[in-house]
C-alpha cells in the first residue's frame, strides 16, 4: 500500500426526504444568498425544484437559479453563471440535480471566488484555484459520484475540449442523497448511472500497485453490489432498496476510498470524454462504449490482476487458467453492460463506424496532441488509443 492522504469532508444526509433540511444546512455553513443550479424540464416537472425553492424561502434564505444545465456540462453556461453569482452578491452554491449539475456549480463557486481569472484557465492547467464559494448538493440521479468528489468536468464546445479538474476545493460541503428523487428517471439514465459507478471503481482497481488488501476488497464489493442491483433498479425504478444502494454506492464509489494507497489509472475515462466532446454521447455510454476494447488490450499488462476481478466479482471458476479467467471477466463485463442496453461498440452508441482520420483525431485529443500519456495500468500513447478507438470501431 502506497503512501496516501485522505480527505473526504463532505457532510452526507441520506434518506427518504432528506433535503428538507436543506436550508438548515446552507446556513450552519454560513449560507445566506444562494444561487440555486438545476438541469431542465424534470426538476420542474416533479416538483422537485418549486418544494427547494420553498424551503430556501421558509428558512429565511435569499437565492437566484439559474437552468439549463446540459449532460457534458458547458463551459458558456458556467460562465453564465459565474457572471449572475457576481452580480447577485451569491455566497452558497446549491446544486440540485446529478454530476452535470453539480459539476457546473463547482465550475460557478471556483469562477466567483476567482473573478479576475478565466474560468477555462483552470481546466487547461493555467491557472491554480486558491478558494471557492462553498457548495451543497441534492442529488436527483446515482452515477457520477460528483457530490462527494473533488472533481469537476466541463466541456468547452468552442474547441471540442472535455477536460476534468480536480482540487480539494470541489468537494461539496454536504450532499442530501435521497433515493426517491431517482423513482422517476428514465431507465436509459440508470443504466448509464450502473455504467459510471463502476467505471470510477475499476479505473482504481486496475491498477500497477499491488497488496493493497482493504481497498481491493472494498473495490470488489461495492462492484457485486452495483452490478446485482443494477438490474433490479431497471426492472424497478421506483423501487427504494436497488435506488439506496445504487446511490450510496455512486458517492463511495468517487469519493477516493476505492482508490486509497495506489495509483489509479482512468484510462477508461479520458477515452471516453473525447467521444463525449465529439459526438456529445451521454457519459456512460461513452464509457461502456470502449471499456471492453481497452480491457482486451490491456490486460495483458497484468492478467492476474482481470483474473483476481472475474472471480472475486464475477465469480468465475477458481479452477480456470489466468489468461482464461482473465478473458471470461471482461466478457462478462461486456456482456453485463449490453444487458443494460448500453452500447459497447461505436455502432452501438449510434456514431457508426468512423474513418481512420477521425479515429486519429480522438487519439490526437486524448493525448492533447502529444503532450501527455494515459493511464497507470498501462501507460499509453498516441498509438496506443488509436489502436484502442479502432478495436472499439464496428
Amino acid at each position: 500500500m502506497n503512501g496516501f492522504t485522505y480527505y473526504s469532508p463532505t457532510k452526507v444526509v441520506f434518506g427518504g426526504g432528506s433535503e428538507r433540511d436543506a436550508a438548515a444546512e446552507i446556513r450552519a455553513f454560513g449560507g445566506s444568498k444562494v444561487l440555486l443550479v438545476y438541469g431542465g424540464h424534470s426538476a420542474e416537472k416533479s416538483g422537485l425544484l418549486s418544494r427547494v425553492c420553498r424551503t430556501l424561502e421558509e428558512g429565511g434564505l435569499q437565492y437566484r437559479s439559474i437552468g439549463g444545465v446540459k449532460p457534458n456540462p458547458r463551459l458558456d453556461l458556467a460562465e453564465q453563471g459565474v457572471k449572475l453569482a457576481l452580480e447577485y452578491g451569491a455566497d452558497f452554491l446549491l446544486a440540485v440535480g446529478g454530476g452535470s449539475v453539480i459539476d457546473t456549480a463547482k465550475a460557478i463557486a471556483l469562477g466567483a471566488a476567482h473573478p479576475e481569472t478565466r474560468l477555462w484557465d483552470f481546466w487547461l492547467r493555467k491557472a491554480e484555484p486558491k478558494g471557492s464559494l462553498p457548495v451543497g448538493v441534492i442529488l436527483t440521479i446515482s452515477a457520477a459520484g460528483s457530490e462527494t468528489s473533488d472533481s469537476a468536468v466541463l466541456t468547452n464546445q468552442e474547441t471540442g475540449e472535455k477536460r476534468g479538474l480536480s482540487t480539494a476545493y470541489n468537494r461539496p460541503r454536504f450532499a442530501f442523497l435521497d433515493p426517491e428523487l431517482t423513482f422517476t428517471l428514465p431507465k436509459y439514465q440508470i443504466a448509464c448511472g450502473v455504467v459510471d459507478i463502476m467505471m470510477h471503481t475499476l479505473d482504481r482497481y486496475f491498477t500497477p500497485t499491488e497488496g493493497n488488501e482493504l481497498t481491493d476488497e472494498l473495490a470488489e464489493a461495492l462492484l457485486r453490489v452495483v452490478i446485482r442491483n443494477g438490474p433490479k433498479a431497471l426492472e424497478k425504478p421506483d423501487g427504494y432498496q436497488a435506488m439506496s444502494e445504487l446511490m450510496w454506492a455512486g458517492s463511495v464509489s468517487h469519493n477516493g476510498l476505492t482508490g486509497l494507497g495506489a495509483l489509479t489509472d482512468f484510462a477508461t475515462h479520458q477515452l471516453g470524454h473525447e467521444l463525449s466532446a465529439m459526438f456529445d454521447a451521454a457519459h456512460g455510454a461513452s464509457l461502456s462504449t470502449v471499456w471492453g476494447s481497452w480491457a482486451k488490450y490491456c490486460y495483458e499488462t497484468k492478467p492476474e490482476r482481470f483474473a483476481r476481478y472475474a472471480r472475486n466479482v464475477w465469480g468465475v471458476s477458481g479452477g480456470e487458467g489466468t489468461e482464461e479467467a482473465a478473458l471470461k471477466g471482461i466478457e462478462k463485463t461486456v456482456a453485463y453492460f449490453k444487458s443494460l442496453d448500453m452500447p459497447v461498440d461505436f455502432s452501438s452508441l449510434g456514431i457508426g463506424v468512423q474513418s481512420k482520420e477521425t479515429l486519429r483525431e480522438l487519439a490526437d485529443r486524448c493525448v492533447f496532441r502529444g503532450e501527455r500519456k494515459i493511464g497507470h495500468f498501462r501507460e499509453l500513447d498516441r498509438e496506443d488509443v488509436y489502436r484502442i478507438y479502432r478495436m472499439a470501431n464496428h
